[in-house]
């Protein structure tokens, strides 16, 4: 069963009598999360009278319902696991989010009783905005995407936007262009500098975890980015730096594609195409 926040949490009114715009993040597991905190300081900063929650569900079955009865929710940020399967729940995705096949972001607007949902990817923008810095050379650097799911595409999205080839690592390679863990080697670290998890191994609580690939062949030409911000230093993160590489997590790319989710909320809204 779906398990959602109780709805009379949602019922907070500021002093002034009117009535609290809610944002939140939907997911099955949320306690890394630092959304939270950003967007409380953001609205302390600029004197908007909402708040962001997090709601913890076991399956979105219930999402619509969810919302048309929770009137004060005004925009969603989505993360794993219902990047994918969230899609069929919306009335319209946005160009981007086809491209890359998830969504992270829903803005929602209500027109008398009717509810229409539009899905974004707003982690495009955090990811290119944070990684192009990194790199000087983008004609003679090759990737490696640790990973296949939502996250992953949404990065293979943007190297191929900036044009950085790029082959993604899983434990069990289906398509051409994926290589297994077992077969990365010196070789195969000298040729792909840039290496990218775009995997939860890591995240809090599981700190202990990282990807297993040969860290040995990691140096100082190397670019090691992590998707996961909390911790601030994944044992990812960790191993590359001690091998001398750049290393870079994934705190700014939260921040900025939360910016971008906001200006995306408090648009214009849409209208349901026909």
């Amino acid at each position: 069963m779906t398990k959602f926040f109780n709805l009379k949490f949602f019922r907070m009114n500021s002093e002034g009598g009117n009535t609290k715009e809610i944002y939140g993040l939907i997911g099955k597991s949320l306690s890394h999360s630092y959304s939270p905190a950003y967007f409380a300081e953001k609205f302390v900063k600029k004197h908007i009278n909402a708040e962001y929650r997090l709601f913890e569900m076991d399956n979105i079955g219930n999402l619509r319902a969810f919302i048309k009865d929770s009137p004060e929710l005004k925009g969603l940020n989505v993360t794993i696991p219902f990047k994918l399967n969230i899609i069929p729940f919306l009335d319209e995705i946005d160009p981007v989010a086809q491209l890359t096949g998830s969504v992270n972001t829903i803005k929602i607007d209500r027109r008398n009783d009717n509810l229409f949902l539009k899905g974004y990817n707003t982690d495009t923008l955090g990811f290119e905005n944070t990684i192009k810095p990194l790199v000087k050379d983008k004609n003679q650097l090759k990737a490696l995407i640790l990973g296949t799911g939502a996250t992953a595409h949404t990065l293979a999205y943007v190297l191929r936007k900036i044009g950085i080839y790029f082959y993604f690592v899983s434990r069990k390679p289906v398509k051409v262009e994926s290589l297994s863990y077992s077969w990365l080697d010196k070789k195969i670290l000298k040729a792909f500098k840039l290496i990218i998890n775009a995997t939860p191994l890591g995240m809090f609580p599981n700190v202990d975890q990282c990807p297993d690939i040969p860290y040995d062949y990691i140096d100082k030409k190397s670019i090691v980015y992590d998707v996961v911000y909390n911790p601030e230093e994944t044992l990812f993160l960790k191993k590359g730096r001690e091998k001398g590489a750049i290393t870079k997590n994934g705190l700014e790319m939260l921040y900025r594609q939360a910016d971008e989710a906001w200006k995306i909320w408090k648009s214009t809204p849409f209208l349901k195409k026909n």
